[in-house]
Parts: C-alpha cells; structure tokens; sequence
C-alpha cells in the first residue's frame, strides 16, 4: 500500500493558541538550560510531575520523573496526584492525561506545537461524514467504531457514542475480538497499518477495506461495506518509512541481526520482523537481550538511541540508519520550551493548559473504559 508524504502544516493543529517561546528564552546553552530547570523544579516541589514519552529527546527525557508511553504516562500522572502534569508528549497525549487526571490537576504541553500528524488525518468533521456514508450503506447492520490511542478526545468520544472504544497497539487484537461480538464490523482509525496489521493477527486479512477521506471520489461506499474491516486512510510518517530492503540491509551488514519493530509499521516489514510489537515490548525486548546481541530497532530514532544509552552491552541500531526520522510533532517539545512553563509556574503563571470539554471527556472516558475491561 503506496501512501503519498504527508506535509504537516498549521491547520492540523486542534489548538490555536500556539504561544510562541519568548525570546529571553531562545538562547539558552544546555548547561544553563538545566540549571535553571532544576532550580525551577526544587520550588515547584512536589506540585509538578514530569511525563517524558519515549520519543523524546534525551534533554528531556533526562529530566522526566516517568518516561514511557503515552497512556501508561497518563496513569502515571493521575496516580502521582501532583497539582501540574507537564507533558513531554504530543497533543492528543496531553488530552489523554487530561481525562485520567483529577479535575484539580492541570495539565500543560510545553509547545501547543507539538500536534501528530496522524492524530490529524482523522478530524472530527471528517469522520462525521464518513460515519454517516458508511451507515448509510449498510443499513441492517451494526458498525462499530475502534480508535487507536493516538487521536483526539473528540474522536475517543465519537467512538463511545456510537458503542466503539479505544486500544492501544498492545490490544488492538482483543478490541477488535470485543467489537466483532457486539457488531458486525469494524471501522479502525485512524492508523490503517496497526488496523491492517492486528486483521492479519485475527486471520481476517481477506475482509480489509480502506477508505480513504482524502479522495471523495475515489470511495464507493457500498463496496467498502462488504468488509467487515474498514480502514481508514491515516499513518504515521516515522513508522511508514520503514521498508523491507531496510531489513535485508541490516541483516546482510549483522550476520546475527534481530529486528523489532512497532505494528504501525507496513505489513512487509512486520513480516520481514523477529519480534513485532509495542514500545513496551521494544523496551522489553532489548532489556532481556543476551549481551553481545545485535537488535535493529524500527521506530522512532530516539527510543532506539535511548536504548543503546540504556543497554550499553546490546549493540542497538537503527533498523534504517541514517535515513531514519524523529517524530516532526515530538521535535516541537525542545527543552527551552521545559524551562519557560516551569519558570513560568514558579511565577504563578500556567502556559499551553490542555483542557478537554466536560461532555467530550466524559464520553473519551467511556471509551477508555472499555478498553480497560478487555
């Protein structure tokens, strides 16, 4: 499945109260930077809790007090009941938190820049409209909508509305085993590689249809029915890169090379793949690594180079060297932004609050608590 590049531009952004860093803090060298954020962290105490996901940049990653994905980070933060949860993360993840978290912690995203582009390939508007078409084809029967952790809170709650739910790439498989019992098919959004992937786990790759919001007139919708997998058009721009010649590569360069990667990437390349699975699993699969051993990590290029700082006896690379990417929406986090909204809360004074609307975190919340009870 051949997707054109996707260009992120300012209208995928949810938000549009992107504060830009204030100059005084644009300069900033390393050391500076952190002796400020650490002085700015002994005031704050214990009414701050950092959140670093794994696709961060070590700068920031440094100073997290948990790092890992993004749902287990919200966990995390509700747990650690800290009055401000600083989310070194992406802007759906931040609402993720939001929604966990008490109503009396807050919740800031360093730069409102740091929007998935994923995340935006499904707006609301959109799958409104499909929602409506595809319904509209299949009358008689009962479609039930999944959406993968990475997407907006609008979306989790479109999908509790209409009996859907949320997952993970850990339990996309037990979503869909929990959507088939309720209905008789499923629309996955809006990552089609994980929806194509977890298909193929459930032997159902011959009921796969894709539909595509970017090309009105290249969809028929009563086709797209006959499935009983619908996929909608969206993709991560880091995990697509990957291709199989990159797997050919790196095993023909480490004769005893063992490759992960993450179920965002393409079908032939989890295929081409020894272990296929979460950035849990990633993690979990270089801890466990015999020493000595080669491990070609396909996914975003800061978890593989923080597992080579981390595992220093397990030779680490990159599943496609040079050419592969960090996440463009994880890049707007830059450590300066860290140090101005923690000098701004010793101040008094909250930046870049991420705050979901009252019914719409509700509902999310209905969607998240499905996928709890699988």
């Amino acid at each position: 499945m051949e997707t054109a590049e996707f260009e992120t531009d300012l209208s995928l952004f949810k938000y549009d109260n992107l504060e830009q860093l204030p100059p005084v803090y644009r300069e900033l060298d390393e050391d500076e930077r952190t002796e400020r954020i650490e002085a700015a962290l002994a005031e704050l105490g214990d009414d701050v809790v950092i959140l670093g996901h794994n696709y961060q940049r070590r700068e920031i990653v440094e100073h997290a007090d948990f790092v890992g994905d993004s749902y287990q980070l919200s966990t995390e933060a509700a747990a650690a009941d800290a009055e401000y949860v600083i989310f070194g993360g992406v802007t759906f993840m931040a609402e993720s938190a939001d929604i966990i978290t008490d109503d009396d912690q807050s919740v800031i995203l360093p730069s409102m820049e740091a929007s998935c582009p994923m995340a935006g390939m499904a707006e609301a508007l959109q799958v409104d409209a499909a929602w409506a078409e595809i319904t509209a084809a299949a009358p008689d029967e009962d479609i039930v909508p999944i959406t993968y952790m990475n997407s907006y809170a609008d979306l989790k709650a479109f999908c509790a509305e209409q009996g859907g739910l949320v997952c993970t790439s850990s339990n996309a498989h037990d979503a869909f085993e929990y959507a088939l019992e309720r209905g008789d098919k499923v629309l996955f959004l809006p990552d089609k590689h994980l929806g194509e992937n977890t298909a193929y786990r459930l032997g159902m790759e011959d009921e796969i249809a894709e539909w595509d919001p970017w090309d009105p007139a290249g969809k028929d919708a009563s086709e797209v029915v006959d499935n009983d997998i619908i996929l909608w058009e969206g993709y991560c721009q880091v995990h697509e890169r990957f291709r199989p010649e990159h797997v050919e590569q790196v095993r023909a360069e480490y004769d005893d090379a063992n490759v992960v990667v993450h179920p965002e990437c393409r079908r032939e390349v989890v295929e081409a793949a020894d272990v296929v699975g979460s950035t849990s699993t990633i993690c979990e699969t270089v801890a466990n690594a015999d020493p000595g051993e080669t491990w070609a990590i396909g996914t975003e290029i800061h978890l593989a180079n923080h597992l080579s700082r981390w595992h220093p006896d397990v030779n680490v690379v990159p599943l496609c060297g040079d050419a592969c990417m960090d996440c463009n929406a994880m890049r707007q986090i830059d450590p300066n932004y860290l140090a101005w909204v923690l000098e701004e809360l010793v101040a008094g004074r909250e930046r870049n609050v991420i705050e979901v609307a009252p019914e719409e975190k509700e509902l999310a919340q209905v969607a998240l608590d499905r996928m709890l009870e699988l």
